[in-house]
Parts: structure tokens; C-alpha cells; sequence
């Protein structure tokens, strides 16, 4: 399991812990399985709410691939000022290492809307990396 964290200028910090998951992934098909837990802190005076995230998710091999949409795992969530949301999720490889990044858009209790940027992590199976 790795972990990264990212803290904005909008006082919202981001931590992200990846996990291979063994019993869904399948090598001989190239099928790489990984969960990636994210944990969302508040930090800032204001509530915030997430609206939409977008992920650009890299393979080994070069492949490039968007995913975008509506809020995470189904929801929008309404994070209140010094409060925190975590969610599972999860991406499928055809390789044994790759990353992703991305961002959230957000927006304030106005309506004023803001991205927050995810920095790049890693997806790697156990002992794939030196």
C-alpha cells in the first residue's frame, strides 16, 4: 500500500493509499486490479462540495486514458468546513504498474466553483517496482 497527499490553496488536503488487489487481477489476461482509498480533509473556513472529478489514468505501456463525471462513487458529497469524506474506488491495468492524477471541481455555498488538483500515483503490484 503507497500513500500521497496533496494540500490546496483553498485548505483542502488530499491523501491517497493504493492497494493491488490480488484475487480480482488476472496477469495471464493482463488484468491489473487496484483499489485506491481517498480521504478528503476540509481544512478550510467554508463548507464545499464535490461536483465532479476527472482522472487521466496512464498504463505501463503508455496507454492514456479519461475518465470524467458527476461527483464519486455516486455522490456529490457536502463536506463541511473542517470535516472529511473518504471513498473506495477502484481502476482496472492491462499492466502491472501505472498512475493516475487528475482533479476535483468544487464549489463553495455561492456557487463559486474551483478545481483542486490530484497529484500523480502511483498503481504498482507488489515487487513490480525496485
Amino acid at each position: 500500500m503507497s500513500s500521497d497527499q496533496n494540500v490546496t490553496d483553498q485548505r483542502i488536503s488530499i491523501e491517497i493509499q493504493t492497494q493491488y488487489e490480488d484475487t480480482q487481477s488476472n496477469p495471464d489476461e493482463h488484468r491489473f486490479v487496484f483499489s485506491y482509498h481517498i480521504h478528503i480533509k476540509n481544512q478550510g473556513p467554508q463548507d464545499i462540495q464535490l461536483l465532479r472529478r476527472h482522472w487521466t489514468i496512464t498504463d505501463g505501456n503508455g496507454q492514456v486514458r479519461e475518465v470524467e463525471g458527476e461527483g464519486v462513487i455516486g455522490e456529490q458529497p457536502e463536506i463541511q468546513a473542517n470535516d472529511e469524506y473518504n471513498y473506495t474506488s477502484g481502476a482496472i491495468l492491462e499492466t502491472e504498474v501505472g498512475s493516475m492524477h487528475g482533479y476535483y471541481t468544487m464549489c463553495f455555498p455561492d456557487g463559486e466553483s474551483f478545481k483542486v488538483d490530484i497529484p500523480v500515483f502511483t498503481l504498482a503490484k507488489p515487487s513490480s517496482l525496485h
